[in-house]
């Protein structure tokens, strides 16, 4: 098994671990710590040696963070912890805020007035240190980045660093050469009229160098620094012990590689009388310091990976499509197997440790091993569901009973692809609301799925489109219609994404997920997912501009014992039966007979609608 259903986070230990928190920042002369989710790369997956946040609160979500002041203290969450959250820490500790609704930037301002908040440079962004900097001043506080973690010093058997093995990732699947790919990086560093550049990301440096990782759970990433430049050779900064001779060999002719350790002094090297190019989302700001500390200058540039990174090209795009075909034979195998268990036999590990077998099972069959799930599967029933990114553990572990909603989410990790498909499966018979709030969500689901838009659209632009008809049922969700999704990378992938904060323009190549949903607290969860690929932007007969859409690469039924057909349009239903059709296209003749018959029974077209 890919995923361990033993409860890890605890927060027995909050209130004497702040303690001593408390006690070290009076040593450090200051009046608070900023501990955020987060490592020195910045990204949302992070080794355990880097769960600080989690050591010291018991929240084990992706996101979140935590102030702690001499007298109080608090965890600023959004809205896809906020039920969690109150389950995970001490709540006589940690007062839980919505970050929605307060940002770290306002709450320090109204909490934090004429303080000194200590924080550790090397894990905020360039970005988000001013901004907290700015905050406080207004308020006659003052930001201090400390020298020294002061919960490293007292986390006593802080894991050590990963050293997990790197791997080539073969041009079949990565669709170009790692030096195509160097050279295009370098040739956007001396557009940006930048001397060099700092890859943070872990993501960036796999994509760029054609390499995969093991130094976090579920996403195949090699941890490391790279610098990149406009004229010459770039140097890669690697713990020696992940590489074996043939992964040296492949980046020995690529870049120089160095160790960690040799990482700041070759940055003030670099930097010296020259211009650096620093994401101020992604690079921490330590590396801003250092470069001005060292007489160069910081020309704020985005990672010059992460738009090419998402762009798929041709190899990754057919190898998008062969993983999801291969996904989709698993996901259906378990969800026939599902239908036949009696209500009260199940439990939410049992569904997810079957699941997890049965794409290890298929894939092997399909001669591409399965490498790892993407995500720790969310399995939640019953009330469990309406948490939004629930991790059921074997204290939480219950059984799916009649007359309930199984929300599952899940994903696989293969070679030439990275999966993400949600279903909600009835236990028994649905009520009559769950049937409505489910095809609430399904209209916005299919809403983005034949979206047609302009060149120059934003994610924040289409969002609405996945929850007009739950706002006009006064409903919402509290979370983003769809982020990006890597190729063999990060499940969460940017810049993209539909959401209320989703900037980025979206461009043909794009991979996204398509997951509205709806969440009412200690009943039940509704969310369908499907992965979408953005297409070429193409002329409409009769229009006048071209239009992009989306190709639904994700291959599984819907559960249509969930669909109320009155409350959808002829074209709603059309596009359902459609992907049905071709569900039972793809799928059929790669299930053994029992599961096409039940392949067939669960597509059957849904009936004509109430309204034209």
């Amino acid at each position: 098994m890919f995923q361990s259903f033993d409860e890890i986070a605890d927060f027995s230990q909050s209130a004497a671990r702040v303690a001593r928190l408390r006690d070290g920042l009076r040593a450090d002369g200051v009046d608070g710590f900023i501990v955020p989710r987060a490592d020195e790369h910045q990204g949302e997956y992070i080794p355990p040696s880097a769960a600080r946040l989690e050591w010291l609160t018991g929240f084990s979500g992706s996101a979140g963070v935590a102030v702690v002041l001499a007298g109080s203290a608090a965890i600023l969450v959004d809205g896809r912890y906020t039920l969690q959250v109150r389950q995970q820490v001490d709540l006589d500790v940690f007062e839980p805020v919505a970050s929605a609704e307060t940002s770290l930037a306002d709450f320090l301002k109204n909490e934090a007035a004429g303080k000194r908040i200590g924080f550790d440079p090397w894990l905020h962004t360039v970005g988000e240190a001013k901004r907290l900097r700015t905050a406080l001043e207004s308020v006659g506080g003052e930001l201090v980045a400390l020298a020294a973690n002061p919960i490293d010093r007292i986390w006593n058997d802080r894991p050590a660093p990963p050293a997990g093995r790197a791997v080539i990732h073969p041009e079949s699947f990565a669709g170009s050469p790692a030096g195509d790919k160097l050279a295009e990086l370098a040739t956007a560093i001396a557009d940006a009229k930048a001397d060099a550049t700092i890859l943070t990301d872990p993501s960036s440096i796999a994509w760029a160098f054609n390499i995969r990782g093991s130094d976090v759970s579920h996403t195949p990433l090699m941890l490391g620094f790279a610098i990149l430049r406009a004229t010459g050779r770039p140097t890669l900064f690697v713990d020696p012990a992940k590489l074996d001779d043939a992964v040296q060999d492949h980046l020995a002719a690529l870049a120089d590689i160095d160790t960690p350790e040799a990482f700041e002094p070759a940055v003030r090297r670099e930097a010296s009388g020259r211009t650096i190019g620093l994401d101020p989302q992604l690079a921490a700001a330590r590396l801003s310091t250092i470069v001005e500390a060292a007489g160069g200058t910081v020309a704020e540039m985005p990672d010059p990976a992460r738009l090419p990174r998402a762009i798929k090209n041709d190899g990754e795009i057919a190898g998008a499509r062969a993983a999801h075909l291969r996904d989709g034979v698993a996901v259906t195998r378990f969800l026939a197997w599902f239908d036949r268990q009696e209500p009260g036999t199940v439990t939410e590990i049992a569904a997810a440790e079957k699941l997890e077998a049965m794409r290890a099972e298929h894939a092997q069959e399909d001669g591409f091993p399965l490498k790892d799930i993407s995500f720790d599967t969310i399995a939640g029933s019953g009330p469990n569901g309406a948490i939004v990114h629930y991790r059921v553990n074997r204290d939480s572990d219950r059984l799916l009973r009649e007359g309930e909603l199984f929300l599952l989410d899940s994903g696989a990790q293969y070679q030439d692809g990275t999966t993400d498909i949600t279903r909600t499966l009835p236990v028994g018979e649905p009520t009559s609301e769950m049937r409505r709030k489910f095809t609430l969500v399904l209209k916005g689901m299919i809403a983005i799925a034949t979206a047609r838009f302009p060149k120059g659209t934003r994610g924040v632009d289409l969002d609405p489109l996945a929850r007009i008809a739950l706002w006009k049922a006064g409903c919402d969700f509290a979370h983003g219609t769809g982020h990006g999704i890597g190729s063999y990378l990060a499940v969460h992938e940017g810049p993209q994404s539909i959401s209320r904060r989703g900037m980025a323009v979206i461009e043909a190549g794009m991979i996204l997920s398509n997951e509205p949903g709806y969440y009412r607290e200690g009943a039940f969860g509704i969310r369908i997912e499907n992965l979408i690929l953005t297409e070429p932007a193409a002329k409409i007969t009769g229009g006048d501009i071209a239009m992009h859409g989306f190709e639904t690469l994700t291959l599984a039924p819907i559960d249509t014992r969930l669909v109320a057909p009155e409350l959808m349009t002829a074209d709603e239903i059309a596009w359902l039966d459609d992907y049905h059709r071709r569900v039972r296209a793809a799928l059929g003749e790669r299930l053994d007979a029992t599961d096409r018959d039940w392949l067939d029974a669960a597509t059957r077209p849904v009936g004509p609608p109430a309204v034209a």
